[in-house]
């Protein structure tokens, strides 16, 4: 485990690292709300499609095994930056940047805000998009109901209830205050919004999707803007963890998509 402090007041970004070869492009493996990396993304690193390379699987602060602090706002913007500062400590340029739902919006803000740390962007079953705030539903949405003072007397109780135990096995991990903050300007969304920063950006991207789920919204203009999408059969939200081949391959086929010119495995663009 590597940990680095990543705000003003000494939080800490924790993650597991998988060693690999240093000529190849380091990988970032980002997790959605209530999640954790490790369990979600560890095999997927180490599948023969995709092992050799350096792996991060990185828990976003709040979550995981990173630090909770309450002092800090959990905008997507704010997870960009901390994960930015992280990887910067890590020596990272370039990656091929993973992101799972929240993360994958996450991931998005990372290019943009930070481009000099991705080359390459595989985003799986992705947030881009403001959600609607709605009672009783699980995940973002039903979190986001409760102003903070509600979720954290009782509300998150009836969150537990909803999502079932096998998400609540890593949301019981985050910070009350985290887990609220992220969800809520999850569903808020962001301005830009993911969407329009994704399709602006430069490099290549890739949206995995579960097949069951048909187009996602807008797709016609995501192909228009370079972003290939990617259909993968028998699979929910967590592509990686209901068909972890199927997922391997197709992460594997996007992230042998030529980088930008002039763009070397670390992410060096001209001189050192």
């Amino acid at each position: 485990m590597r940990d680095v402090e990543v705000t003003a007041q000494g939080a800490r970004i924790r993650w597991v690292e998988m060693p690999g070869d240093p000529g190849r492009a380091t990988r970032v493996y980002l997790h959605g709300l209530g999640a954790s990396a490790a369990p979600y993304f560890a095999a997927s690193a180490a599948h023969p499609a995709l092992v050799g390379h350096r792996s991060l699987l990185v828990d976003l602060l709040g979550f995981g095994i990173s630090d909770r602090p309450t002092d800090f706002r959990y905008t997507m913007e704010d997870h960009a930056d901390a994960v930015a500062t992280a990887l910067e400590a890590a020596a990272v340029r370039a990656a091929d940047v993973v992101g799972h739902s929240m993360g994958g919006a996450v991931a998005v803000l990372l290019a943009a805000r930070h481009p000099h740390l991705v080359g390459r962007l595989v985003l799986v079953d992705a947030t881009l998009d403001p959600a609607p705030a709605v009672h009783g539903a699980p995940g973002a949405s039903g979190i986001a109901a409760y102003t903070e003072e509600e979720f954290l007397a009782d509300g998150w109780r009836q969150v537990r209830e909803n999502v079932g135990p096998h998400w609540w096995s890593t949301m019981r991990l985050a910070g009350r205050e985290a887990l609220h903050r992220s969800a809520t300007h999850r569903a808020r969304g962001t301005e830009p919004a993911v969407r329009d920063l994704l399709k602006a950006l430069p490099i290549p991207r890739t949206y995995l999707l579960p097949a069951a789920d048909g187009p996602p919204a807008g797709s016609g203009e995501l192909v228009a803007a370079g972003v290939e999408v990617v259909a993968i059969p028998d699979c929910g939200h967590n592509i990686m963890l209901d068909n972890p081949d199927a997922f391997a391959e197709a992460t594997a086929h996007a992230l042998r998509a030529a980088r930008p010119a002039g763009a070397g495995p670390h992410g060096a663009t001209g001189g050192a």
